[in-house]
This record gives C-alpha cells, structure tokens and sequence, in this order.
C-alpha cells in the first residue's frame, strides 16, 4: 500500500535508526571521518521523508530504505574497513567467514555497496514509475539499474574530491580503500549486480502475477 504520511510504524522504524546512530556516536574510531559519512545519512533520511511526502511509497520499500542506512551507520563507526564481521561470524556460527571465502581484506565496504543497489532498488523503482507513469516494467527496470550505475559513480566522484583535500591517512581511513587501486570500479560493479538481482525477482513476481 502506498502511503504519503507517516504512522507509528514509521516512526518506530526512524525511532530504530536514531538510536542506532546514537549508540554509533559512542567512540567511533575516527570521529571527523564518522562525521562526513554521517552527513550522508542525514541527507539521505531527508530525501526519504520528501520523496514519502511527494510520491508516497509502501513501508516495504520504507523499511528496506532504513535497512540500508543502518548498515552504513555501523559501517561509519568502524570506518568500514574496520567492521569486525569475521568476528562476529566466529562469535555466532563459530565460522571463518573470511578463510571460507578466501578474503584477504575487509570485505565490509563492499556489501554495503552491493546493498546499495540491492535494498534501495525498491524506492528508485516507485519513483520512476511515478516519472514515467506509461513505462513497462522491462524498462523501469533497465532505468533503475542505469540510475544505480550512474550514482554510484556520481558518489565515488564525490569521495574522491572530499579525499583530495584531506591528508593521505585521514584520506585512506575515509575512503577505505585498502590498498585496491580497482576499489571504486568493484564498489560500484556490486552496486550495479544488487540493483540486477532484485530488479529481475521483482519484474518475475510481477509477471507471475500478471499471468494469475
């Protein structure tokens, strides 16, 4: 169902997403770097409720949105390329995520933005419908990809130019980068194959119904 206002679950939700972020203020590991990545989370919260009062969106789209931000807000605490997943797999499931995979880096950066594409793919998808009201699915589809392609490049331009007027230390500790010259390319390489795997779940759920 879409909705234009907000309701207790929605505030609820956001009520979540405030006390995440609160408890990540708590000792980050480098507070003028959390703070830059922070003013992402505030814009983009912004851009939540405007495009909710606009165009209105379901709490689905709303709750997948707010997911994404709570993994960047952990991800901001610990720089990203800090965050103790492995950890924490071994803590839980008693598991080596990454000797497993054969990771040799901190893989953390790379799955938010892989969830970039992947649980926001939902709110870029109402918003195109409502631009292009006689588009098919098909190409809503190839639309939203395109944008979530052309994003993510947009903020590796942005994070280079915010790194360009910091020093190398602070520079590394804020794009996390690790060393991997091809870093910006994978970020959004995985961008792009989140927004492609649930747009085509999404187009086939969509046909399924159709053909009911």
């Amino acid at each position: 169902m879409i909705e234009k206002k907000l309701s207790l679950k929605h505030y609820i939700a956001l009520m979540l997403i405030l006390v995440t972020a609160i408890i990540a203020s708590i000792n980050p590991l480098e507070f003028d770097s959390y703070l830059l990545h922070q003013a992402g989370t505030v814009f983009m919260l912004i851009a939540l409720l405007v495009i909710m009062r606009k165009i209105g969106i379901n709490f689905y789209s709303f709750c997948l949105y707010l997911l994404f931000l709570f993994i960047h807000i952990v991800g901001a605490h610990y720089l990203y390329s800090y965050v103790p997943y492995n950890e924490w797999f071994n803590a839980l499931f008693h598991f080596d995520l990454n000797q497993s995979m054969g990771w040799t880096r901190n893989m953390y950066d790379r799955f938010v933005h892989f969830a970039y594409g992947f649980l926001l793919y939902p709110l870029f998808y109402r918003c195109f419908q409502v631009w292009f009201p006689t588009a098919k699915p098909t190409a809503l589809l190839f639309l939203v990809i395109q944008f979530v392609m052309a994003t993510s490049l947009i903020y590796e331009f942005i994070e280079w130019w915010i790194a360009m007027g910091l020093s190398p230390e602070d520079a590394e500790n804020y794009n996390g980068q690790q060393g991997d010259m091809w870093d910006a390319h994978k970020d959004m390489f995985l961008a792009t194959v989140g927004a492609v795997l649930i747009g085509f779940i999404q187009l086939s759920k969509e046909k399924t119904l159709i053909q009911k």
